[in-house]
């Protein structure tokens, strides 16, 4: 039992000991990054607002975000209903083909997209990386939205269909806010997934690149890696907080239906 303690923390050291290294080089004034650090400061964090081009590569990062955020939810919460509501011939198959994407190396599904697109005689651009986006969002938002389903009390729906609701203001009504902690993280986890994403977004964006393609075009310019440890540092802190407050909403939503929770990203 010892030597299975000793082996998980010297696992998570080396899996998190780069991220914990941002922050130090982020806020030291040499332009090296090695050790030993010189001295403190926030300068780096400064010239980011000078970066004319890193702040077209956010903008664009967030909108494709929002967007495959927002589809992977959706298409989450039709494919959580059929799988907990409504089961039909083929029901397993189906849903293990539909979580494929969970299991396939990115580059395999990046080459595979763009072989589609470019045969098909179109260029690829921000709609693509929109599109390899919610193909590897939607597994994680039904793997959520399922839980927050199951854990929903059928008899709930079937009072409201009892009390002359129809199937379309029952889920509107009923069970849309009952879910809802459970929508708001599958959101916040496809989010996340989606800013951080480089492979995907590498062969399938366009003239305008993500802030993951951009920020890997930054390394060939060893002046400005300071400005890209301090922006890694602001994207760690502000993914720790997504997840965290998805996590939170996920467990809300058990809480609220009663249910026992068996364990989620945190």
């Amino acid at each position: 039992m010892k030597s299975l303690k000793v082996y998980v923390l010297v696992y998570l050291v080396f899996l998190y000991a780069p991220i914990f290294l941002l922050p130090l080089f982020a806020f030291n004034s040499s332009t090296i990054i090695a050790f030993p650090l010189e001295s403190f400061t926030t300068e780096w964090f400064t010239a980011l607002g000078g970066i004319k081009e890193m702040h077209g590569a956010v903008i664009n990062s967030l909108q494709i975000a929002v967007t495959s955020a927002v589809l992977a939810t959706m298409f989450g919460i039709f494919a959580a209903m059929a799988a907990t509501r409504y089961p039909f011939p083929g029901q397993k198959g189906i849903m293990g083909f539909i979580m494929l994407p969970l299991v396939l190396p990115e580059i395999i599904v990046a080459v595979s997209l763009l072989v589609v697109i470019l045969r098909l005689g179109m260029s690829p651009g921000a709609w693509s990386v929109v599109a390899g986006h919610t193909l590897i969002c939607t597994p994680f938002a039904i793997a959520i939205l399922q839980s927050a389903f199951a854990a929903l009390d059928p008899s709930l729906e079937e009072a409201a269909y009892d009390l002359g609701e129809t199937r379309v203001s029952t889920f509107r009504r009923v069970t849309l806010p009952l879910v809802m902690p459970g929508i708001i993280s599958a959101l916040l986890i496809s989010f996340t997934i989606s800013m951080d994403e480089f492979i995907i977004a590498f062969f399938l964006t366009g003239s305008d690149p993500t802030l993951p393609v951009y920020l890997f075009s930054m390394l060939r310019f060893p002046r400005l890696l300071p400005a890209v440890m301090a922006l890694g540092t602001i994207l760690v802190v502000l993914s720790i907080i997504l997840i965290t407050f998805a996590e939170i909403m996920r467990r809300r939503g058990i809480a609220r239906a009663g249910k026992t929770d068996t364990g989620g990203f945190l």
